[in-house]
């Protein structure tokens, strides 16, 4: 009941909207004058046409000729005369977008049920819904964008994981990559959950056998008969399980939240050599879409296809800095309170010698990253029709020493943000989270806040927030966000001198 729920909530305003876009707004716009045409080449079989200006792979056309055509029939019963290649109209190309947006909604729901079994379906339906009014989620699935398959795709391929089928996790991953060449490192990502999900699952077994054989132990020493084929069974379990789980130091595979990073991934670097036929059998398929994915990279000689001079890899660390500030505020009732200010305050308090350490660390290194790293982008500086460039001007760049001034911000949100992960995550899947946001933005030299989504939702479903005030005040203001935005796009164009055309602001 509870994915009928969300679909059906989540068709309710996309329909609506996408019907004002589309009239309002019925030419391509932005990206979509690149995308748009290039999937209708795609429509006309001439596969072998690309822009050279689409920097991501073809998997979002492919995704939309399969869509067309299965609309196709419907649509020549409708209109005798249309052809296919009408039917791949801007509209109906965009449309791709709400119908994953609509799937996507009900993966976050099934996602938030295997990660909180406990959580009832009234509660992970509201939070499903929540999601999908994310704003940078919620915008783009009016446009044709590769951000909303891009997104879906991961989700899928992260709820198959979780689910042990691993096969289909992989396949959907390299799907995936088809659709942004960056959900390689989520599916590195990915690989590395189902990973520590083996290795606890399989330790849980353990510990569970090894109880067993403790009570047998404590039944037959008070005179109660156990059958002596079972005693030697789970007599010869317990010693390979012994052997299995303390090494020659003494150390215990076992991990815990309450262990420290360090013992936590020794632990599970023991449990992975004792487990490596198993977890080499369970993830080849990763191993090979990475390998894959490296010729082609090679072959191509960079990661992105096309613009290459534009999208360079460069070590752009303040991008980290700014999605940590964007992710806090956009769960500003979770991280800007005086509850959550006094938490970390106090745990400060409590672990000086060693929170003055990384404070002071972190602290430089976000210096150093705004100083020598932090990278300004011609298409920032020259477009005045996002977020970012005024963001940049009145704030970041409004004068010299604001920069500065934002880095206590930096320190404290990424401190929120990893002490809320920790309280709910192991700390290596926190560290393994750290390294796969980094991985993806640093090298991105543009800032856009569209290239943080992904990020944010695995932070926010992985946090763990059951506070339903929270939640109304998080959906309270991503609808804020979301009316001002579309009405800015829908009904306030503006024009440039130096270029013809109508202008609209968007993310």
């Amino acid at each position: 009941m509870g994915r009928i729920a969300v679909a059906l909530i989540v068709s309710s305003w996309i329909m609506p909207i996408s019907i004002l876009v589309n009239h309002i707004v019925p030419e391509p716009y932005m990206d979509e004058i690149f995308h748009v045409p290039q999937a209708q080449q795609y429509c006309l079989g001439n596969f072998r046409s690309w822009d050279p200006m689409i920097t991501t792979p073809p998997g979002l056309y492919f995704f939309s000729l399969a869509y067309v055509a299965s609309l196709f029939p419907g649509m020549l019963f409708i209109k005798p005369t249309s052809s296919f290649i009408n039917a791949c109209s801007t509209s109906v190309l965009r449309s791709t977008n709400g119908l994953l947006a609509v799937i996507c909604s009900v993966l976050v729901y099934d996602i938030i049920k295997c990660l909180q079994p406990s959580l009832n379906d009234r509660k992970a339906t509201f939070y499903a819904v929540v999601l999908a009014l994310y704003p940078l989620h919620w915008f783009f699935t009016f446009l044709y964008y590769t951000d909303v398959a891009s997104l879906t795709l991961v989700l899928a391929m992260y709820l198959m994981c979780l689910k042990k089928n691993y096969l289909s996790s992989a396949l959907l991953g390299g799907v995936a990559v088809l659709v942004r060449q960056t959900n390689i490192i989520w599916m590195l990502f990915v690989a590395c959950t189902g990973v520590l999900d083996v290795i606890q699952a399989k330790q849980k077994r353990e510990e569970s056998l090894l109880s067993e054989i403790k009570d047998d132990y404590l039944a037959s020493s008070k005179g109660v008969n156990i059958s002596s084929n079972l005693k030697k069974r789970r007599s010869s379990n317990a010693i390979a399980i012994t052997s299995h789980s303390v090494d020659g130091t003494g150390l215990p595979s076992r991990f815990d939240s309450s262990s420290g990073l360090f013992s936590e991934i020794w632990s599970i670097l023991l449990a992975s050599w004792h487990m490596k036929w198993e977890l080499i059998v369970s993830f080849s398929p990763f191993f090979a879409l990475l390998i894959a994915f490296a010729a082609f990279v090679v072959w191509n000689g960079s990661v992105v296809l096309g613009a290459k001079e534009a999208h360079t890899v460069s070590p752009h660390f303040a991008q980290l800095l700014y999605y940590s500030l964007v992710s806090c505020c956009f769960m500003a009732p979770v991280h800007f309170t005086t509850i959550q200010a006094a938490n970390l305050a106090m745990l400060f308090w409590k672990n000086r010698p060693i929170s003055f350490l990384l404070s002071f660390l972190a602290t430089v290194f976000c210096f150093l990253s705004v100083h020598y790293f932090g990278i300004a982008h011609p298409y920032l500086l020259a477009d005045n029709r996002h977020y970012p460039f005024y963001i940049w001007r009145k704030l970041i760049n409004a004068h010299w020493s604001t920069r500065y001034l934002l880095v206590p911000l930096y320190v404290y949100s990424w401190i929120s943000i990893l002490c809320m992960l920790v309280k709910a995550q192991k700390k290596v899947w926190v560290l393994a989270y750290f390294l796969a946001s980094a991985a993806v933005l640093i090298p991105t030299p543009l800032i856009e806040f569209r290239y943080y989504t992904i990020a944010f939702f695995f932070l926010i479903l992985h946090s763990h927030v059951t506070n339903d005030r929270v939640w109304i005040l998080m959906g309270i203001i991503y609808i804020s966000i979301n009316i001002f935005t579309m009405a800015m796009f829908l009904f306030r164009p503006f024009h440039w001198n130096h270029e013809p055309g109508i202008q609209r602001f968007i993310w």
